[in-house]
């Protein structure tokens, strides 16, 4: 086990490290720099900020001064919020973020994963037919759509529509996330399940004199989280690191607001610190599903065996 795990981090640190330089020649590729765009700021000023952020430099400096940075830990200062560094850019945003795509996760996944496996327990009943044609219009109407809906039925004496500050401006952000979750999560759920059942060895355990419902708790449920498992790890770490246009839409200031306009404003450093930030999210949350693999499903090794 540790020696997988020792391997994986080794590929996780090389895969950071490209999503880090493609992402760098990326954004220095695209015309203009963060103060080219400023018509009133003059001439002059903006030599000298270029000079200050180091963008008087060749590209290939640049690159190696900023790899050099990230390696002390320093993610750099914004180019655009004056003496605001990174770091407490990110301690900022990501509370109110995490906070938000914790909840929408557990009501989603719970949800989800419970809906699917009784669709997939009552295969071709009403119920069945019922939760499929739900899931089908989660997963087709768009997010922005279900978060305006929301906000035009359940905001205003209810629940607040936009901002954030106590547990009710939570509602109608986390309802908006968890509908598309949900839909996505239960049709998974519901195919694993109806796969799961086909397999020989539950008719293997029925023959045995097992019941109804010990098969599905011993076999059926465990061995169908696998598909779930596979997608929760990236879906968390996406919605920890701030769903954009739900932020957008609910005035949310999580991640999402700071790296919209980072890109909208050319803010170098921010771009970068909140791409490394959310690539090491995922990549850490990938690691951990694939520790969790085997220990869902002992038939899977994630380590060669010491005999």
């Amino acid at each position: 086990m540790l020696g997988y795990v020792l391997k994986r981090i080794i590929t996780l640190i090389a895969t950071l490290w490209i999503i880090i330089t493609i992402t760098f020649f990326s954004m220095k590729a695209l015309p203009g720099d963060p103060f080219s765009d400023d018509m009133k700021m003059p001439p002059i000023v903006k030599s000298a900020l270029r000079t200050k952020y180091g963008l008087d430099k060749p590209i290939n400096e640049q690159y190696f001064i900023y790899i050099k940075n990230i390696l002390k830990g320093d993610l750099g200062i914004s180019m655009k919020y004056e003496n605001v560094s990174v770091k407490q850019i990110i301690a900022e945003g990501f509370p109110v973020s995490a906070t938000l795509g914790l909840v929408a996760a557990v009501f989603g996944i719970s949800l989800g994963i419970a809906g699917g496996a009784i669709a997939g327990l009552n295969r071709q009943k009403f119920i069945d037919y019922f939760i499929s044609v739900i899931s089908v219009l989660g997963i087709c109407v768009p997010g922005f759509v279900i978060a305006s809906l929301l906000q035009i039925t359940l905001g205003g004496k209810l629940l607040p529509v936009a901002r954030w500050g106590t547990p009710k401006h939570i509602v109608l952000p986390a309802l908006a996330l968890g509908i598309g979750i949900i839909a996505y999560q239960a049709r998974m759920m519901r195919t694993s399940v109806v796969e799961v059942l086909r397999q020989d060895y539950i008719k293997t355990s029925k023959a045995m004199g097992l019941s109804f419902g010990e098969t599905v708790r011993t076999h059926v449920l465990r061995n169908s989280l696998l598909p779930n498992i596979t997608v929760i790890g990236p879906l968390i770490a996406g919605l920890m690191c701030g769903t954009f246009v739900i932020e957008k839409i609910f005035a949310i200031p999580g991640l999402g607001k700071y790296y919209i306009q980072s890109i909208q404003q050319s803010d170098y450093t921010v771009i970068m610190g909140m791409t490394i930030f959310y690539a090491s999210m995922l990549l850490v949350m990938t690691l951990i599903v694939d520790v969790l693999y085997g220990i869902v499903d002992p038939r899977i090794k994630i380590y060669k065996s010491d005999k």
